[in-house]
């Protein structure tokens, strides 16, 4: 209390001016029709510039929630794209004599089955020979050696280590790993990183007589462990192999890897049933 007292006393003079000029506004506003206009315009002024900046405090520490939240709403939508992706309509024909009525009857054939798990990452490099990613899912998550790793724009990588917790992709942007490719025409090709560009893949083996232009998308074929008709990068350049006459591309990576944040760990459910059939067939 002696505190108290002590610190009117000594800023008496500067309390008493404060307070008087708090009565003038009041006596001003209330007496006074333009000058008390004035003076509710200034106040709605200030307490609108207090109240965005609070709206501007809450907005920025509810982005996190809000960004879980789009990445969650990707991935079912993922889910529902790749399940419509992921059949043929296949027509069964059979004829026993020639002239015969030809009975044809509609097969829907699964040939993949995706499902998609959100992951964010925690550890990513982009400018060594061989690069790797590190999120922060692992096999009790559900993810798996070999399963393909997507961004919201485009192809990432490949698992291939797995602890309990956390996983290891191998990027497309490593020399040691090509990626099954295709134009908008079906030409295919691969698509390969040469060290030195994040920004940049090179996509091969597409025929001199093939028009290609600047601006061209590439996606990626049923052929790799990545879902098909996912975006790999667009063209931007071009040049042409003289000795072989092949196009070799270069393409603009679709997605931006030195901001990766999140991704999506893609299992397909039926990849398992096609390994070993292709295994089997290899032995022979």
């Amino acid at each position: 209390m002696r505190n108290f007292i002590l610190f009117i006393r000594r800023f008496f003079n500067l309390i008493l001016f404060i307070a008087l000029e708090v009565v003038c506004f009041i006596l001003i506003a209330r007496t006074n029709t333009l000058q008390g206009d004035e003076v509710l315009s200034s106040a709605n002024t200030v307490a609108g510039i207090v109240y965005q900046k609070r709206e501007d405090v809450v907005y920025y520490f509810g982005l996190r929630r809000m960004n879980d939240s789009l990445i969650n709403e990707n991935t079912r939508l993922r889910m529902r794209l790749a399940a419509l992706k992921g059949v043929d309509t296949l027509k069964d024909s059979t004829a026993t004599l020639a002239y015969t009525k030809i009975n044809d009857t509609a097969k829907v054939v699964k040939y993949a089955d995706y499902l998609f798990r959100t992951a964010r990452v925690i550890n990513n490099s982009v400018t060594s020979e061989n690069n790797y990613i590190t999120i922060n899912r692992g096999a009790k998550d559900g993810v798996a050696k070999n399963q393909a790793v997507l961004s919201s724009t485009g192809v990432v990588g490949r698992v291939i280590h797995v602890s309990d917790h956390f996983a290891s992709v191998l990027s497309v942007l490593s020399v040691k790993q090509k990626v099954s490719a295709k134009l908008k025409d079906g030409t295919m090709g691969s698509v390969m990183w040469e060290e030195g560009k994040p920004d940049e893949l090179v996509l091969e083996d597409i025929p001199k007589e093939v028009k290609v232009n600047g601006g061209d998308s590439v996606f990626t074929t049923s052929y790799s462990f990545f879902p098909s008709d996912v975006l790999i990068g667009t063209v931007y350049k071009r040049r042409i192999n003289r000795k072989t006459n092949i196009q070799i591309l270069y393409l603009k990576s679709a997605t931006n890897f030195r901001n990766l944040q999140y991704v999506y760990v893609v299992e397909d459910k039926l990849m398992k049933e096609r390994l070993r059939v292709e295994d089997s067939t290899k032995k022979k």
